[in-house]
Parts: C-alpha cells; sequence; structure tokens
C-alpha cells in the first residue's frame, strides 16, 4: 500500500475560512461528545476500491464500508459481514455465512455483491494494479492475463447469504487478506450508474460502512464521515461524525490542534523534540518502508554499482533525524517488527549489511567503476518525490549526500503533490522515485512480491529470474519454514544488486487528545478503525 509523506511546503496550506469548514471549533471534541476533528496527510487519489492503491484512499474505505471480517487490534480478524466460516480439510475451500445487512441506500447487500466486486477488480478491463493479491483464488491469474473468463473466478453466491471462495492453493494469510479492503464488496447498481465517476466524489459512491462519506468533491481538502444509519450494527458507533482536513504544514496543523479545531496532529521533526513529554503524544509504527525506486528505462541506472554507489553515499540515520518522528534507518526491504520467523525479526534475517551502510570511500570507488562502465565521465539523474515538508527534506537531504559523495553525479529534485507522483510514478515517467510502501497484511508477501518482473507495482521494471522463481516457490511451499527461506533468499538478492534502496522503516509521532477513545490502529493495512472510537469526559 503506497504511502504519502507528511506535510506540503509553505506556511499558507489551509489558512482559509473555506478550507476549515469541516473542522470549526464548534464540532471539536472539547465541545461535544459525537464528532472528532481529524487530519489526514494527503488529498484522497480514488474511492474506488478497485483502482486504490495508497494509505489515504484504503483508510477511508475501512471506514465506509465492510467486508467479511474486520481487524481489531493487533489485527485480530473479528467476524463482520460474516457470522461463520466453515474451510475445507485441504484450506482450498471456504464458505462464508453472511449476516443481513444493507446497503446506505437501504437496498439488501447479499452474497452477489462480493461476487460482482472480486470479478471487477480482477478483469484487465478494470486494470487495478492490485489485483495481483487474488493470486491463488481459482483461476485469478488467468483471467488478469486474458486467458480465462471473468465469470471462472473462483467465488460465487449460494443464495442471499452464502459466499463461497474456491483456491488454487491453500493461502496461509487468507484470513487477513479478507480484512483488506480490497475484497471488500461493491454496489453493482452504483458503478453502473455513475460510470467513469464511480468512487471519484462522496456522492458517486454507495457504502456499507459503519460511516458514509460526504463533502469530497474529488480534488478538496476537507471532507466528512457521517454515521451510517443503514449499518447493520449501528448502536455500537458511538460518534456521530468525524470531520476530516488535509494539512501538509506542521505548524498550521498544530496551531490548529492548539485552538481546539484539530484533534490529532502528526509532528514534524522539531515538534517531536520539543513535544515528546506533552500529554496525548503517541509514536504510531507504520509497517511502511520508503525506499528509492530506479527507473530502468534510464541506461545509466541500469548500471549495478551506479545504484551500489548511490546506496552508500546515503547517511540514513542524517536523513531520519531531518524528518522527525522516530523514523530507524532501513537495511531491508521489509520493515523491522512485522512478522518474526522463529523468534527472530524477519527483516534482520534479510539485513543487508554490504550495500545499506554509509560507506562514502566505497562508494566512489563503485561510482568510478560505474562510469568507466558506462563510458562517461558525469551522470545526471533527477530524484521525484511528494511537495510535503518530508518530501522536500528527503530530496535536500539526498541532493546534498548524493553530490558530496560522488563528484561527477548531478541530483536534480521534482517535488509534486502525492496524486501526480503517483500518476508518474505508474506511468514511468521518472528516474529515481521515493517510494514508501506499507503492508497490506502482517506478512513479508506483501513486499517482497512488488518487484517480480510483471507485478504492476514494479514501476522501475527492475527484473531478476532468480527472484521471480524464489517468489514463486514460496507461494508453493508446504510448510513456513521453505516459504520463508525462499522469501529471505529473493530478499537479499534484491539488496544485492539494489533493485531498489532502502531509506528508513517509518515511524510517526503525533499529538491525539486523550479523551478519545476506542480507536483501532494497525501499523498493517488500512490503519485506522473508527467504528467504536468515542469521546469521553465531556
Amino acid at each position: 500500500m503506497k504511502f504519502t509523506k507528511l506535510f506540503a511546503a509553505g506556511a499558507t496550506v489551509l489558512a482559509s475560512a473555506a478550507a476549515l469548514a469541516a473542522c470549526g471549533s464548534n464540532n471539536s471534541s472539547s465541545g461535544s461528545k459525537k464528532s472528532i476533528n481529524w487530519e489526514e496527510n494527503a488529498e484522497i487519489p480514488t474511492m474506488d476500491m478497485s483502482k486504490a492503491t495508497d494509505n489515504v484512499s484504503f483508510n477511508q474505505l475501512n471506514n465506509v464500508m465492510e467486508g467479511l471480517y474486520r481487524l481489531g487490534k493487533d489485527n485480530k480478524v473479528e467476524n463482520a459481514l460474516a457470522t461463520k466460516t466453515q474451510v475445507s480439510k485441504d484450506g482450498k475451500t471456504w464458505t462464508f455465512t453472511l449476516r443481513d445487512s444493507k446497503w446506505s441506500d437501504g437496498s439488501a447487500l447479499t452474497a452477489k455483491d462480493f461476487v460482482y466486486s472480486w470479478r471487477r477488480t480482477v478483469d484487465p478491463k478494470t486494470a487495478s494494479q492490485y489485483a495481483y493479491l487474488f493470486e491463488g483464488i481459482k483461476n485469478a491469474d488467468k483471467i488478469s492475463s486474458n486467458k480465462a473468463p471473468i465469470s471462472s473466478l473462483g467465488v460465487k453466491a449460494e443464495g442471499k447469504n452464502k459466499l463461497v471462495v474456491s483456491l488454487d492453493k491453500r493461502i496461509p494469510y487468507f484470513k487477513l487478506l479478507m480484512g483488506f479492503p480490497l475484497f471488500f464488496p461493491q454496489q453493482q447498481k452504483a458503478v453502473e450508474k455513475y460510470g467513469s465517476k464511480y468512487g471519484t466524489a462522496s456522492k458517486y459512491m454507495a457504502y456499507n460502512g459503519p460511516f458514509v462519506q460526504s463533502g469530497w468533491t474529488g480534488s478538496n481538502l476537507s471532507w466528512k464521515l457521517k454515521k451510517n444509519n443503514n449499518y447493520w450494527d449501528k448502536k455500537d458507533v458511538k460518534l456521530d461524525a468525524i470531520n476530516y482536513s488535509v494539512q501538509k504544514t506542521p505548524s498550521t496543523a498544530y496551531n490548529l490542534y492548539q485552538s481546539n479545531k484539530l484533534d490529532a496532529v502528526v509532528l514534524d521533526s522539531q515538534q517531536t523534540k520539543n513535544l515528546k513529554n506533552q500529554n496525548g503524544y503517541t509514536i504510531r509504527p507504520t509497517a511502511s518502508t520508503f525506499y528509492l525506486q530506479y527507473n530502468q528505462k534510464n541506461k545509466d541506472l541500469q548500471n549495478t554499482n551506479l545504484r551500489r554507489a548511490i546506496s552508500l553515499s546515503i547517511n540514513r540515520k542524517a536523513l531520519g533525524d531531518a524528518l522527525g518522528g522516530s523514523s530507524k534507518p532501513a537495511k531491508s526491504l521489509t520493515p523491522a517488527g512485522l512478522t518474526k520467523v522463529e523468534n527472530q525479526d524477519f527483516a534482520s534475517k534479510t539485513a543487508d549489511t554490504n550495500y545499506t551502510k554509509y560507506d562514502p570511500a566505497e562508494a566512489k570507488q563503485l561510482f568510478k567503476k560505474a562510469l568507466k562502465e558506462l563510458g562517461k565521465n558525469n551522470v545526471s539523474v533527477d530524484i521525484l518525490s511528494d511537495d510535503t515538508d518530508a518530501g522536500q527534506k528527503t530530496t535536500e537531504t539526498l541532493q546534498s549526500q548524493l553530490e558530496e559523495n560522488l563528484k561527477g553525479l548531478k541530483v536534480g529534485v521534482q517535488n509534486v503533490p502525492f496524486k501526480t507522483r503517483l500518476s508518474r510514478s505508474t506511468s514511468g515517467n521518472f528516474d529515481i522515485v521515493v517510494t514508501g510502501w506499507g503492508a497490506d497484511f502482517a506478512d513479508p508477501i506483501s513486499f517482497d512480491d512488488l518487484f517480480t518482473s510483471k507485478n504492476t507495482q514494479n514501476n522501475g521494471k527492475w527484473a531478476n529470474t532468480q527472484y521471480d522463481k524464489l517468489i514463486a516457490d514460496s507461494k508453493t511451499a508446504t510448510n513456513d519454514e521453505q516459504r520463508y527461506a525462499d522469501l529471505v533468499k529473493a530478499e537479499k538478492l534484491l539488496l544485492k544488486d539494489q533493485g531498489v534502496t532502502p531509506l528508513y522503516y517509518k515511524t510517526e509521532a503525533w499529538l491525539v487528545r486523550p479523551n478519545i477513545k476506542g480507536i483501532v490502529y494497525n501499523a498493517a493495512g488500512a490503519n485506522y478503525n473508527f467504528k467504536e472510537a468515542y469521546v469521553s469526559g465531556n
């Protein structure tokens, strides 16, 4: 799941009354028991779950939509629309009994809504970048590559309330997948009614979750989530509204927090140092890694020694200090703390000690070697990132470090809005892009799958046949020990080649009002679940 950076450059963002309309002081949690004012760090790219790829979109979808399961505290799988689950002995057939529930327009939600949603996502015409997560569900791969009809997908409705899923192979993390918004139902009537507008604004949607969204026009920086009166479990939804506003400037956001117009803010590096002892200070792990992705269309960046030299020139600790929070230097693609294998952190098993360290002397030697191999005296590259405070600090820091340590390397920087950066990444319009990926579920395959040669998230088009084979082997391994061994080998190969260059494991520092209770936060997957959130002590 793609992560955005935090905060935009400039100190005038969201100063107008119009931008603050969704988070006025009259609606503050300090004056009402039924609403909270929350910040998001970037604009919403889409509300179409078949096309979403980023944490901003999925956090919205996780609260306005609902699937078979919801993920509770510590990623605990809890029944949502499913009231009963039966699994065959071979693990390949899952039968879900669904509760009676409704869409936000009052119409009945049935098993057919899951069938329609899943078929739509794997349909090549939809061009979902996330269709690969359906791999293992019967015929999903064949459908995505136009080798089988959509109707052959291993999902069917038996009456209104029974959903049967057939797998090609046992999927160890299948339950966690079912708690991810990509696998939630969609209302066919709404998709067909709104056509190309579906998911592009609040009004072009049908919802079935604890909340419904209103006020998002597709590009504005404020909107609301309102309690869904047609939600099956509305009695347990305690908030009437969550007022969202996009905050791209740390000083503006903190001022809004101090004046009770925001109830939670992300802190930048200086604020983190100054406010760490304040009541409400909260550290949020994000199960995400930020890294450099290299475009293999650039012939210079096809050179392995150039990529290695770039990595060795980066002082990751200094970069982390500039960004704040408590982000840690990354030595692996899979973030630290995501999962343990034999009581050892998976990230420590894959950690690269050769090319993710800071070693300017070795970097210079490798850069000289690269220039000789390329037949050049100098190289120029541009680094693409978000137009946020952290995005600008990242590109500025990288530009300074690389040009200082690698004489003959000219580095340009390009900072653009999050939505634009995603679009340019997808279309391959970059040399080097600063990318953040957060776990869709608590398993390293969520990261290692990204860099197989045909994965739609592999925007740089790095390819290695041995890597592809190891990932494929991991998916057919008969036991976890072999599966993890394949994944460790694959990730070590990726890092040795510097197919991508890990920068840091992201951790955010927040101020959250202590009287806001009941929020479920998970580092992996869609982060926030506000279903049972409430405001106390008023």
